[in-house]
């Protein structure tokens, strides 16, 4: 039977590929389409609402988010027979701002991740300005990979300069866990780790993202 959530990756990077071929039980359908591009034209006929995940700058965790959002989702569905969600991984580059473009076209709705650095604040911004309110689509900014350890600071200021920017913001914040930068290379999503405390506190991050984000079948 069908999935519930289709992840696909249009980075040319390719990072998804190498992490969800790595992953022994796949929670959701998955596929590479950074040539092929035009195949995601079959998206608008399949009633899915399509969430695109994206940001010019890279570095900031959007496949991370891509991955373990779209394995939260599957699970809280816990249903098969239709697809329900699809999450798109898009490239973090100028280079590739075609594609990013041609995600925008089936798209439903944009998360921009951007960690609590000042160094990713314009290209936040580029994308948002030129790419992603031209289109008319709702989007949401959420803070990603912020460090606890660091203290509040950065993510205090952070937001300011999000509200000051007049960018939706999400109230979750996905903190920096040592467990999210191993998972690739371990072959798992954040349904998939292991039951103690930190990987808890990690987990617990996407549920609460996916619930403040509505993501939770007819509820």
């Amino acid at each position: 039977m069908q999935a519930a959530v289709y992840v696909v990756s249009i980075d040319p990077q390719a990072s998804t590929v190498w992490w969800a071929n790595r992953i022994t039980d796949l929670p959701f359908d998955f596929s590479q389409e950074h040539e092929s591009p035009e195949h995601l034209a079959v998206l608008k006929d399949t009633g899915a609402k399509v969430v695109v995940i994206a940001n010019q700058k890279g570095g900031v965790g959007k496949t991370t988010v891509t991955l373990n959002l779209g394995a939260v989702v599957a699970d809280i569905l816990k249903v098969s027979g239709r697809l329900r969600y699809v999450f798109i991984d898009t490239p973090g580059s100028l280079q590739d701002e075609n594609l990013l473009l041609e995600a925008l076209r089936y798209a439903h709705e944009v998360i921009l991740p951007m960690p609590p650095e000042p160094l990713a604040f314009d290209p936040t911004g580029r994308t948002i300005t030129k790419l992603i309110e031209p289109t008319g689509l709702p989007y949401r900014v959420l803070l990603n990979n912020w460090d606890p350890r660091d203290g509040m600071t950065d993510l205090e200021q952070t937001r300011e300069y999000i509200a000051a920017q007049g960018w939706p913001i999400l109230e979750s914040v996905v903190r920096r866990y040592k467990v999210h930068t191993r998972a690739s290379a371990e072959g798992k999503v954040v349904t998939q780790y292991e039951d103690n405390l930190p990987y808890c506190k990690a987990r617990q991050d996407f549920y609460r993202l996916a619930a403040e984000l509505g993501y939770c079948g007819d509820c």
